[in-house]
């Protein structure tokens, strides 16, 4: 049995807070990179990346990520100027089109306070604010909602050879240590979330034993974010190199939901939001 006695009910951001029910919130990807590892290049103009993050709105988004540097296996860090040209005039002309909340996928503080100017009210961070020593000034400073990340190694490390002793227990570890550290920095704990980092310096089956267990990290009270969509454990399980994947996010989007996750970070908005309703609304009581 799943304990979510602990689960979060809502997460403090900037300007509002965003309360959350049994069905997990939508926080739909924008990568205005060409490198990124399922959709690179597809949006890497403003008005590309724009009319798609618009459209995931219109598809069931809660919230929007928008991001500049891939952070996929082996990437190629990109300099502070290149990633703000990509990122911050996507995020100014959202922040002029859309209420929904925005978040700025960065692990540089010169990127983060420049997008929270621009409009953005999270940080979502996949080093967890260690990166830029900082960052955890930005986000203490502007009140905004950051998302903090387990990662073992580096984008450019991380899948060389991952290796736990307890996987389980190591990234409830760090995830409780960083939830400390940054709220004796002074950010407050209704603002952080959590993300255990699903194939970030993890092997297929240290994915499969996360995605099982989502719920003990319930226990850390704070909102939960599970980065899934398309990921290379999908193709694994299925056992097809090749498969679109979307029906494999779809599947394991359910797997969290029944765990109590309160935010899922996806590309395909209309499909898992379609899939979690039909799901929710078959299984309520009549």
């Amino acid at each position: 049995m799943n304990d979510t006695s602990q689960r979060a009910l809502f997460w403090q951001l900037r300007k509002r807070r965003i309360e959350f029910s049994s069905q997990p919130a939508l926080m739909g990807i924008v990568n205005v990179t060409p490198d990124s590892f399922s959709d690179g290049g597809q949006f890497d103009s403003a008005a590309a990346a724009v009319d798609h993050a618009l459209q995931l709105v219109d598809d069931g988004a809660a919230m929007l990520d928008i991001g500049g540097e891939s952070t996929r296996p082996y990437a190629v860090e990109v300099s502070t100027p290149e990633e703000l040209n990509r990122v911050i005039p996507v995020i100014e002309l959202l922040a002029k089109q859309t209420t929904v909340p925005i978040s700025i996928d960065t692990s540089s503080a010169a990127v983060a306070r420049a997008a929270i100017d621009a409009g953005a009210e999270i940080i979502n961070d996949v080093t967890g604010l260690t990166h830029d020593s900082e960052m955890p000034d930005v986000a203490a400073s502007t009140n905004v909602g950051v998302c903090v990340m387990h990662m073992q190694g580096t984008p450019q490390t991380m899948q060389d050879d991952p290796q736990y002793d307890d996987v389980i227990t190591e990234i409830h570890e760090y995830l409780q240590g960083r939830l400390d550290q940054l709220i004796e920095h002074g950010i407050e704990q209704s603002r952080i979330c959590l993300d255990p980092g699903i194939g970030f310096g993890k092997s297929h089956q240290h994915n499969l034993q996360l995605l099982k267990s989502c719920h003990r990290f319930h226990a850390l009270a704070a909102p939960l974010l599970v980065g899934h969509s398309r990921k290379g454990f999908i193709a694994h399980v299925l056992n097809d190199r090749e498969c679109e994947r979307t029906s494999g996010t779809i599947g394991t989007s359910i797997a969290l939901a029944l765990q109590g996750v309160q935010i899922l970070r996806v590309h395909d908005v209309a499909e898992v939001q379609r899939a979690l309703t039909m799901f929710f609304e078959s299984t309520a009581e009549i």
